[in-house]
């Protein structure tokens, strides 16, 4: 559409962004469910309005994407190829992107990466997660990190057939964190608010999943798919608060339990369905 228009729009023009359903408009709509249901059934509408099979919907969403919509962004002549693509990003899920180590597996090279990378991006089928760059550390990690704008196409090109697999899936922890992180961005683009999503990671492993840099204030969050609080799930905030040394920062932690609890230590304990 933008390619057809001769001119620019400058200045008359407003760009909203409308991804699948926020956790809001589904908890409102009384269609929340716990949250590996939610993960399985992902957030588009047409499932979950319709009441339509995840197993069912989702592969041909997926054949559909990929038959017509990639053809139309880019001529790929290897279908198959960029589907077994698709298929290792959906198994990065919530790791730091490694794009040499992709193309390796995938038998593509690192050109062919980026130009299938950038597709899924503006076809909003993925999401890449800037690293915050501040000079708490110098030694840090700078490569973003993949995520999908929806947890239900990840379990379809995984091969998940139903929601009770991810209590054991090794991948469990990864989607939940995908689920939030994507819900949090929601909460951004729903209210016409720019992307200010970070993580934080240096070297070591040290790692904050979810920076919000605000003019006033930095909030850190950890989002932890565990249903009972463990002293382990508090040590990256903990860290990198002492090592930002600043007091406007808010520590939360997500979990998947039920209990609200305000630490001493400053760190708010929050259950996923009170993050939105």
């Amino acid at each position: 559409m933008q390619e057809s228009i001769s001119q620019t729009l400058a200045g008359r023009v407003a760009y909203l962004h409308l991804l699948p359903c926020s956790l809001k408009e589904l908890k409102k709509a009384k269609l929340i469910a716990n949250y590996e249901t939610q993960i399985f059934n992902g957030n588009y509408p047409e499932p979950i309005y319709k009441d339509i099979s995840p197993i069912d919907w989702y592969p041909n969403y997926i054949n559909t994407y990929v038959e017509r919509d990639v053809r139309q962004l880019k001529n790929i002549t290897d279908l198959a190829l960029f589907m077994k693509f698709l298929r290792l990003c959906a198994g990065r899920c919530g790791q730091l992107l490694n794009m040499q180590s992709l193309g390796n597996d995938c038998g593509i090279d690192a050109k062919t990466v980026q130009a299938w990378l950038h597709i899924l991006q503006s076809s909003y089928i993925v999401y890449l997660q800037k690293p915050y760059f501040n000079n708490f550390n110098k030694i840090i990690v700078k490569s973003p990190k993949l995520y999908f704008y929806d947890t239900g196409v990840v379990c379809s090109l995984l091969g998940i057939q139903d929601a009770q697999q991810l209590s054991t899936h090794p991948i469990k922890g990864a989607l939940f964190e995908n689920l939030m992180v994507v819900d949090l961005l929601k909460q951004r683009l729903n209210k016409g608010l720019q992307d200010n999503l970070y993580f934080w990671r240096d070297k070591t492993g040290n790692e904050i999943d979810v920076l919000l840099d605000m003019p006033s204030a930095i909030t850190a969050i950890e989002i932890k798919a565990g249903a009972t609080m463990n002293k382990d799930f508090q040590k990256g905030l903990l860290y990198f608060k002492k090592l930002a040394n600043k007091k406007n920062i808010e520590t939360i932690l997500c979990y998947t339990g039920t209990a609200t609890q305000q630490r001493s230590n400053g760190i708010m304990v929050k259950p996923w369905g009170k993050m939105f």
